[in-house]
């Protein structure tokens, strides 16, 4: 599984294990699932969209960027 952490300035807006992530880039929108290579990217305004055992979840974004490391995601994000 891929363990997920997404961090508002003030706030944790979600911690906890995933099945998927997909997420607004810069460049273009991506899906991070297990095993993902290690990245970093910047994301612009849109939708982060995380797969849970139970369904999907959104979280509306203006900015931030994204890190993914050894199957964890870690997200700064502004509301």
């Amino acid at each position: 599984m891929l363990k997920l952490r997404i961090i508002a300035p003030d706030k944790l807006v979600f911690e906890g294990e995933v099945e998927s992530v997909t997420l607004p880039g810069t460049i273009g929108s991506f899906t991070v699932l297990n095993n993902h290579a290690p990245i970093i990217s910047s994301l612009e305004k849109g939708k982060i969209v995380y797969k849970e055992a139970n369904g999907h979840t959104d979280v509306a974004v203006r900015s931030g960027f994204a890190e993914v490391k050894d199957n964890i995601l870690s997200i700064c994000v502004e509301l």
